[in-house]
């Protein structure tokens, strides 16, 4: 496997990860206690973490054409 479809590999696996947590916050979201507003916030910052990724490797994979 070349660098490109490894960074392609990574970037899917990045996507998959996003949707979880995406989901994950959506369904905490729907209780509302002290708890789960803690696991909200630190579902964001995932959420964050990884689109910023998901940028990352697509102008990574973008460059190596």
């Amino acid at each position: 496997m070349n660098d490109r479809e490894s960074l392609i590999a990574r970037k899917q696996e990045v996507l998959r990860e996003l949707t979880r947590a995406r989901r994950q916050l959506g369904a905490v979201q729907q209780s509302g206690n002290r708890h789960q507003r803690q696991q909200a916030k630190e579902l964001e910052g995932e959420i964050e973490r990884l689109m910023a990724e998901e940028y990352r490797l697509r102008i990574t994979i973008d460059r190596a054409k």
